[in-house]
């Protein structure tokens, strides 16, 4: 298992669109992925669960991964967040 650590930077928070761009990233994976919020964890591969958290800006957030392609999942999240300023 891997996960990581990430500071919310944008504006608007985790909102739809980034939401949506995150699960569509976490799905391409075969790993269990999930995101945690406030002691809450859900699913990253479910738009609801995301949507359900209220991520806001300077919010800390844990990305886990557990399985085949942890470490890939975990890396291309990570660039994700990263080239979208989302999180750093």
């Amino acid at each position: 298992m891997v996960e990581k650590q990430f500071t919310v930077t944008a504006e608007t928070g985790i909102h739809a669109r980034p939401a949506t761009l995150l699960v569509q990233t976490a799905s391409r994976f075969s790993s269990e992925i999930e995101l945690e919020f406030k002691e809450k964890k859900v699913n990253l591969k479910s738009i609801m669960g995301v949507m359900s958290l209220g991520i806001g800006q300077h919010s800390k957030i844990v990305i886990s991964a557990q399985g085949s392609d942890e470490q890939a999942a975990l890396e291309t999240i990570n660039d994700v967040l990263k080239k979208e300023g989302l999180a750093e």
